[in-house]
């Protein structure tokens, strides 16, 4: 649907998230970030790949799927 001249749509606006709702998806999103680096650091370990490239991997992207969730402004 098109915006009318006054700048409101077919939807209606979304309230924002309580406090303690925000805490807990944050919470929960976190860990999932840190789950994605265990199933990553697990894989690679298994492939006999070194250590110390299973850390620079599961780093990046941590940092890169950290850096998606909390530029969200769902969350």
């Amino acid at each position: 649907m098109v915006a009318t001249a006054q700048g409101t749509t077919m939807l209606p606006e979304r309230r924002g998230r309580p406090p303690l709702e925000s805490v807990f998806v944050r919470t929960v999103a976190t860990g999932g970030v840190i789950g994605i680096g265990v199933a990553l650091g697990a894989i690679l370990s298994s492939q006999n790949v070194a250590g110390w490239i299973i850390g620079l991997v599961v780093a990046l992207v941590s940092v890169l799927v950290s850096a998606v969730l909390w530029s969200s402004r769902r969350l």
